[in-house]
């Protein structure tokens, strides 16, 4: 039907002959989305067009226009949508005249049931309601003449628009303001089972909000889908209203079948995931534009003769400081960005390291690095190298700062690349009440959950990356559970753990739900129920991390989940179930010998007496080319025992930035010249280095030497540097434990240490064993992401393990040391 027509049949009938063509165009099955909103706001229009001038010719009344606003204004009519209309006048019309031209429009508008939302105005009072309400000048933004004088209305515009622009200082923060008090009311449409298409986060109103902040110029939104989820969000919202014959925008379950039907979609399952991605574009948008928008706000309020003089100069512009935060990262105003000596194309790791940066230091990461990351960086090798695995890890153990890392990178398609296997859990919905969450964010947000969690385990690594993966069958035929033990096998092995690991993580995943469906469903009294878990988990380690997971995973499910009842009645079969697996008490693994590059520098410490130390690059990480340096590299260390050995050893490591990621220290014993027995200290290091190059072996040596001879010292040296340059509040970690291992081993006690990694950290924990005046006879530590997990094995001055209290005592001083700030 064309325009004309449309005119021409409204004119001769009136309401009914609009109401008749509005019908016919809804029933037209094959004219729907943006077509069909278009054709009914032009039909609209043609019909208040020919009420308006009719009207305004019997009334007398000229400088008037009849002006379309908000969703009306922009075309965008659903079926059941309200009109919103303006009758805005030039002040010159008698107010009897006024109102009758008002009501000849008003009255066949309510007459058809149609929702009116109108004022009367003239554009001296438009601009001042708009000065005092947010909602009217958002409206007025998309202000479209419908009828009458046009020049009137295009003045209005241009008023409003400059009105906008020159109050965005004070009218964007009160629109962000609006907008986190429209989520906190209405939730996060991309999570909802019955989402709101409108007002929810991530729906029409965060869209339209987007295109207020443009018009005032201070920030775009990033534009890539925006437009296509929008239109999915207007297709459903329209099918919605066909659906249900009212005006809705609340996607109930009952209806979602039949709307997905209109919509051509297979199920409703679909719709939803569907309208999830829309959802999340929107809502990443939304996080990326408000960001800006404050970033410019921010700088604008700073007076420009300050800013002149804090950059030395007038005229001269402040650069943002730049900070290191890993390789080829660092935080610029805010943000996460890429060194400028950063290579891309030449460094497969740098998005997990950025995201894993990221995420410890509580950052955004910007979107121009993770665009840039998305169309640049090279696909990791299969399986991934370690330094993959353990960014992997330590972006997983940053608790709720994950989130946001997370979901920037799944925007630009980055998770998927990296996990091919995400790809059938992104966005899908779990139509179970108590699920709070769609399957991907229910999973990262399980790994959140598990790094409040890792001071419980021995293998916080293999933890969080099983709170990552448990729920990864959802979407295949049959148990999730039995599936995804197979998937996870696959992304376990292909993140490049090792065989062992493997068949942990896979146990995980395929019992992630025996010990709550046990607990609640199994009469725990029978010794069959307690034995079939024991024979399940096969180990004590397996046990402590199913413990972790179900914990994690029950409290990221929803509020209904967990509860004190449940987690004593786990809590008891866990402890049933370890009895069981202590039946067979392990053998103690016998001590292994030095390696020959060991053996050599022992017998160079002890023809000298002092330290010999040899710095290698592991094979299997690339040594790099040009400015880019080596990533892993082991460190080895021999020198005659002696007190005070690990923290200076550990100092010195921390005073030249290199992270220890795993670390062995053995006492040993070698004969000297005069065939004597003598005291040696092994150590073994795998170190990587903050940011930056290398330090030579030579200076390692010397400084170690210092140390030793207290020339050198470390802790006041730590302490300097940690006041200087104090941690970011990004992510709040969990405080450290240190325990006392049950049995550990015969010949000496083991003290176990649980705690965010850090710089220093080991320096700390060897100067807190030191102090206690015990003996370290060996040490394994290793870090897992952002966790160190370290096993000191101590003993008395006497060489005999520590009596129960004394070794109580022992942890506690350790513990009470790692909680205190570092002081010179």
């Amino acid at each position: 039907m064309t325009s004309t027509e449309v005119t021409t049949e409204t004119e001769g009938s009136g309401p009914s002959g609009y109401a008749a063509a509005r019908l016919r165009l809804l029933q037209q099955e094959a004219r729907s989305g943006p077509p069909r909103r278009a054709a009914l706001a032009r039909l609209t229009d043609d019909w208040l067009t020919g009420l308006f001038t009719a009207a305004a010719t019997r009334a007398g009344v000229r400088g008037a226009a009849l002006v379309a606003v908000g969703g009306y204004g922009r075309g965008e009519l659903s079926p059941r949508s309200d009109l919103d209309l303006l009758l805005l006048h030039d002040g010159s019309a008698d107010a009897a005249a006024l109102a009758a031209l008002a009501d000849a429009v008003w009255y066949p508008v309510w007459d058809l049931g149609l929702a009116l939302d109108h004022s009367v105005r003239t554009p001296g009072e438009a601009r001042k309601t708009a000065g005092e309400d947010l909602k009217v000048q958002l409206g007025l933004l998309d202000a479209r003449p419908v009828a009458g004088d046009l020049g009137l209305v295009a003045s209005l515009r241009t008023a409003i628009l400059a009105d906008w622009r020159n109050q965005a200082p004070k009218r964007l923060p009160a629109l962000h303001e609006l907008c986190q008090e429209r989520t906190e009311r209405t939730g996060e449409l991309q999570f909802l089972l019955e989402p709101d298409l409108k007002e929810a986060r991530g729906g029409l109103r965060d869209a339209t909000a987007l295109r207020a902040v443009a018009a005032s110029w201070v920030a775009d939104a990033p534009r890539e889908g925006l437009a296509e989820a929008r239109r999915t969000l207007l297709d459903t919202r329209d099918a919605l209203h066909l659906t249900t014959g009212r005006a809705t925008d609340r996607l109930a379950l009952q209806e979602q079948d039949q709307v997905a039907q209109a919509l051509g979609l297979l199920d409703a399952d679909t719709l939803l995931r569907k309208v999830y991605e829309a959802a999340r574009t929107v809502s990443y948008a939304t996080d990326v534009t408000w960001r800006e928008v404050n970033r410019v706000l921010r700088a604008r309020s700073v007076r420009p003769k300050l800013r002149a003089m804090l950059s030395g100069g007038l005229g001269s512009k402040t650069a943002p400081e730049r900070t290191p935060l890993a390789d080829g990262v660092v935080d610029a105003d805010g943000e996460v960005v890429l060194a400028r000596a950063a290579r891309p194309e030449r460094d497969p790791v740098l998005p997990l390291r950025a995201a894993a940066a990221a995420a410890e230091a509580g950052l955004p990461l910007s979107r121009h690095l993770v665009r840039h990351l998305a169309a640049t960086a090279q696909p990791l090798p299969v399986p991934w190298p370690p330094e993959a695995r353990e960014e992997l890890v330590t972006l997983l153990g940053a608790g709720e700062a994950t989130v946001g890392v997370w979901e920037a990178l799944e925007a630009e398609g980055i998770i998927t690349r990296l996990l091919p296997d995400w790809e059938r859990v992104h966005c899908r919905p779990q139509r179970n009440a108590v699920h709070t969450w769609t399957v991907d964010r229910h999973l990262v947000e399980t790994a959140v959950r598990a790094a409040s969690l890792t001071r419980r385990v021995h293998r916080p690594d293999l933890l969080l990356v099983a709170a990552l993966l448990h729920d990864i069958g959802k979407g295949w035929p049959g148990d999730h559970s039995v599936a995804g033990e197979v998937i996870a096998r696959d992304m376990a092995t292909r993140i490049g753990f090792d065989k062992h690991d493997v068949g942990v993580i896979a146990t995980l995943v395929r019992h992630h739900l025996l010990l709550v469906e046990t607990a609640t469903r199994r009469d725990l009294d029978d010794p069959a129920t307690v034995r079939s878990v024991a024979e399940a988990v096969s180990s004590a380690s397996t046990l402590e991390l199913l413990h972790a997971l179900t914990e994690a995973d029950a409290l990221a499910t929803g509020p209904a989940a967990w509860s004190s009842w449940r987690a004593s009645l786990v809590t008891d079969l866990v402890k049933r179930v370890a009895a069981v697996l202590a039946g067979e008490s392990p053998e103690e693994p016998e001590e292994a010998a030095p390696s020959a590059e060991h053996e050599r520098l022992a017998i160079e410490a002890l023809r000298t007496g002092e330290p010999v130390l040899a710095l290698h690059t592991r094979p299997e990480e690339p040594a790099g080319d040009g400015e880019v340096e080596p990533v892993g590299v082991e460190l080895l260390i021999a020198l005659p025992d002696r007190p005070g050995v690990l923290p200076a050893a550990a100092g010195v490591l921390a005073l030249h930035r290199l992270t220890v990621r795993a670390a062995d220290l053995r006492a040993v014993e070698l004969p000297n010249e005069l065939g004597e027995r003598a005291d040696l200290l092994l150590l073994s290091w795998r170190v990587a280095a903050e940011y930056g190059s290398l330090p030579q072996a030579v200076r390692l040596r010397a400084d170690l030497v210092r140390a030793l001879d207290g020339s050198l010292d470390i802790r006041a040296r730590l302490a300097e540097r940690e006041a200087a340059y104090p941690r970011r509040r990004g992510v709040k970690a969990p405080p450290p434990r240190v325990t006392v291992a049950a049995a550990g081993s015969r010949r000496a006690t083991v003290i176990e240490v649980r705690a965010q990694d850090a710089p220093g950290l080991l320096h700390r924990i060897g100067r807190a064993l030191e102090q206690s005046a015990v003996r370290v006879r060996s040490a394994h530590v290793s870090t897992l992401g952002a966790n160190a997990v370290d096993a000191f094995y101590v003993t008395g001055t006497d060489g005999e393990p520590l009596a129960p209290d004394r070794a109580a005592e022992v942890a506690r001083e350790v513990e009470k040391a790692l909680g205190r700030p570092l002081e010179p």
